[in-house]
């Protein structure tokens, strides 16, 4: 049997030629291909070509260095070898400008080198007959999918978007072909020193510029030739396995929401089918939480937002976790001990920083809470960061983010918001203050921050009222000159004596 035009590359590439060891030299195109059962057998004159050897190869070191000396004398620049050697031939065979393989099935080799280069659309039958086998196997997960393709084509194979390798499986795929694929083409064939990539696009419901590739050190015709028919048999496959993980992936987030939606609705006090499901999530409440809330302002889609969001999560080494909630996304960090101010200060700064990324996709406003502790404190702290958000939403001079112990209690007042968490926070504020104070600080907000009204309607003299104001602003913080100051100083003044 002769084949012409091939390469030590592609026959090592082969997934058909497997067992196939390189003993001697190197990278080889090869005229003819010739195999026979014995060396006697060979032609006696060939150019360039690599002789299949079917028989054992001889024991003796002797009888192998006169058997390389033969082949190479006929004209032979390649030599495959069946068995074991038990002596060194690199050093002949290198003198010879000799290739020297070993084979464990020999006839193998034979038949792949046949198909390469005589029966291209042989090896391509081949390829897309071990992708079919993998049509039936049920995947997983992508990763699954991949790493079965990959097995069974003896490629690798990738999910790439215009920046970046989503999953991969086999042989990596080299950054040279990842960053030549052209996104624009059906199926596109790149090539590099570093091999060739076969992709077609792949549709996805949550992301665009998906692409499946099948990739190879660059073998040959033949091999681009099956890779790309194979791989636009592949895509149906991935493109499935995308969908059914999209599916999964938001009916998994709806029961997540709707698990948060019945703790805060339990206000904490919840069931113990609620707990459970919230330990199966890993979702603890008791330590310490800080609260976040990312609303949109206007539509967007809640669960490619959350994507967004658990991916800043994902870089944030603290326990975290995030679900859709209404328009946008609620989420909590925790702590299992009572966390330092700066490490407070730093989880503000990380929420911020997720709320810009989010803003580079999304019109989005970021309320952030108070720390809390409990399973109370966590609904505390996100309806803090709920009612911090809705204030947001409205001031773009903050950048569209409000943290509740940065802005204060009294601005989220101002915007409003009456919740419970609210009222409860705003005696939080007050406690400084005696009850004497605040009945002072009430008046004084009342009468429009004169001193002689307060005066007469306390039955003070003005100095006592100057003393007192002047004590309030020092254990509360708070400028009383700042009107917004003063007026939500006096709504969290009238909440918090609705409450008592």
């Amino acid at each position: 049997m002769t084949t012409t035009g091939l390469t030590l590359t592609s026959l090592l590439e082969h997934p058909g030629a497997g067992g196939l060891v390189v003993i001697a030299g190197g990278e080889r195109t090869w005229s003819t291909a010739v195999v026979e059962g014995r060396e006697d057998d060979l032609p006696d004159e060939v150019e360039k070509a690599l002789a299949v050897v079917l028989s054992p190869v001889p024991s003796a070191s002797w009888q192998v260095d006169a058997l390389l000396r033969r082949v190479r004398d006929r004209g032979f620049t390649g030599l495959v070898l069946a068995g074991t050697l038990s002596t060194s031939v690199e050093a002949l065979a290198q003198r010879l400008d000799l290739v020297v393989l070993l084979a464990e099935q020999p006839i193998r080799v034979a038949k792949s080198a046949w198909e390469l280069v005589e029966a291209p659309d042989v090896l391509a039958l081949s390829v897309v007959r071990r992708v079919a086998q993998s049509i039936e196997y049920r995947a997983d997960s992508m990763e699954d999918l991949l790493h079965n393709v990959a097995a069974n084509v003896g490629h690798g194979i990738a999910l790439v978007g215009r920046d970046e390798v989503v999953s991969t499986a086999g042989d990596p795929l080299p950054e040279s072909l990842r960053s030549a694929i052209a996104f624009s083409q059906w199926l596109d064939v790149s090539v590099t020193t570093d091999g060739f990539a076969a992709s077609v696009p792949v549709q996805s419901r949550s992301r665009t510029d998906l692409r499946v590739v099948l990739h190879s050190r660059d073998s040959g015709r033949a091999q681009r030739t099956a890779l790309s028919t194979a791989v636009e048999m592949v895509m149906p496959m991935v493109a499935a396995r995308l969908l059914i993980d999209e599916v999964e992936a938001v009916s998994e987030v709806s029961r997540s929401s709707g698990l948060l939606g019945d703790f805060l609705e339990a206000g904490g006090a919840s069931d113990a089918e609620t707990e459970r499901r919230m330990r199966v999530r890993g979702w603890r409440t008791n330590g310490h939480h800080i609260g976040f809330r990312v609303l949109g302002r206007g539509r967007l889609d809640p669960f490619a937002l959350l994507q967004v969001v658990n991916a800043h999560l994902a870089t944030i080494r603290l326990d975290s976790h995030a679900t859709t909630r209404g328009g946008g996304v609620m989420g909590w960090v925790s702590f299992n001990e009572a966390p330092s101010p700066q490490q407070v200060s730093g989880v503000a700064q990380d929420l911020l920083d997720l709320h810009q990324s989010a803003l580079a996709s999304f019109r989005v406003a970021t309320g952030v809470g108070s720390l809390q502790s409990g399973a109370t404190g966590l609904t505390v702290t996100l309806g803090e960061a709920r009612d911090a958000a809705r204030l947001a939403s409205d001031r773009e001079r903050s950048g569209w983010f409000v943290h509740v112990d940065r802005l204060g209690l009294g601005q989220l007042l101002l915007a409003g918001t009456t919740g419970d968490s609210l009222t409860r926070a705003a005696v939080a504020l007050l406690s400084p203050l005696s009850e004497r104070e605040r009945e002072t600080l009430a008046v004084y907000l009342d009468e429009e921050s004169s001193i002689v009204a307060t005066g007469k309607r306390l039955g003070l003299h003005r100095n006592t009222v100057t003393s007192r104001v002047q004590r309030i602003q020092t254990l509360l913080g708070s400028d009383l000159s700042d009107p917004e100051t003063r007026l939500a100083l006096q709504l969290a003044a009238r909440a918090a004596h609705g409450s008592s």
